[in-house]
């Protein structure tokens, strides 16, 4: 049994989309067992998956220098890995994969492709074109280390019966958040017809969807209140998701439900799309031709108006819905 040590830290986003490509992986390796080292918090992304352990850990409680040696030690005693597939690329993860590498084990690193990126959202001489997804620059870590094997890119899904329609208003960056009266608004029209549930964290995400849901009949909150392993279970059962460029749109391609996304100042063709969601439900403002000119949305519209998001009416989110349901 070849035993693959692989580890990403943050973001929640991206460590979601690794879930298909290690399922993919072990699937096509039976002979193969992967240790995927990540925050706590994450470890139910990764349930039920055959052949693969998760072993999650306290970043604080490995500081500095020496809290790295401490991590790499540790690593290495309790897992004795053969290979050595470092998912993230940061300084962080660089140093761990060096002293691995310094061993003597067969390493790999992840290809972010920065420097196509930055051609794609310059505002000038832009170069627009698909870039690799994100799922096949954490395959080609595995493939580097000399194991082939392909990926789908198709939903999977084993649920039968699915109702309602779930809504993620929010996003980390204003760049990828349609305004809040849009989204009240989406929610409003829709509830007409379907129930909508409500997504978001704890906090003031929170308070905001509990006034929607007060106000909006047919319209239930669910922020705040599931874990992160019954939220996944919850969207497993709609029949659609909408959302922003956001993890909620990873987390429905998980368990195999379409997603309507909305994006603003970043683009699909950066390589963070849901897997297996269509290009057909990416909602958008195609003719602005300073998009995008952010890769995860945190940087301010230099034309100071988002016409990227305020651009996008509620009216043409419903049409896409009533084409599509």
């Amino acid at each position: 049994m070849k035993r693959i040590l692989a580890y990403r830290f943050s973001a929640f986003g991206d460590v979601a989309m690794i879930v298909p490509v290690v399922k993919a992986f072990l699937a096509q390796h039976p002979d193969c067992q992967i240790v995927m080292v990540s925050r706590r918090q994450f470890a139910p992304l990764f349930e039920g998956i055959g052949g693969l352990e998760f072993h999650g850990v306290n970043l604080d409680h490995y500081k500095g220098p020496k809290g790295l040696l401490t991590l790499f030690s540790l690593l290495e005693s309790q897992f004795k890995p053969d290979f050595i597939a470092d998912l993230h690329d940061v300084i962080r993860t660089k140093t761990i994969t060096t002293l691995f590498s310094f061993k003597g084990y067969k390493t790999s690193i992840l290809d972010k492709g920065k420097e196509e990126k930055k051609e794609l959202i310059r505002l000038w001489d832009k170069k627009f074109r698909p870039l690799k997804p994100t799922t096949e620059r954490y395959a080609d870590v595995f493939r580097a280390l000399g194991f082939d094997f392909s990926l789908s890119h198709n939903l999977e899904s084993t649920v039968l019966s699915r109702q309602g329609i779930g809504l993620a208003p929010f996003a980390q960056h204003k760049g990828k958040m349609l305004p809040l009266e849009k989204t009240f608004e989406l929610a409003r029209r829709l509830s007409t017809s379907e129930h909508i549930y409500l997504f978001g964290a704890k906090g003031l995400e929170q308070q905001q969807l509990e006034e929607w849901e007060s106000l909006i009949p047919g319209c239930t909150s669910l922020a705040g209140k599931l874990t992160l392993k019954e939220e996944l279970e919850r969207i497993s059962g709609l029949k659609v998701m909408i959302s922003m460029d956001s993890a909620n749109m990873h987390l429905a391609s998980l368990v195999g439900t379409r997603c309507i996304s909305i994006w603003g100042s970043t683009h699909h063709y950066a390589g963070f799309l849901g897997y297996g969601q269509s290009e057909s439900d990416v909602l958008e403002i195609k003719e602005l031709t300073c998009r995008p000119c952010s890769v995860f949305g945190d940087k301010p519209c230099f034309r100071e108006d988002y016409a990227c998001l305020e651009e996008i009416s509620v009216e043409s989110i419903v049409a896409h819905l009533d084409r599509t349901l």
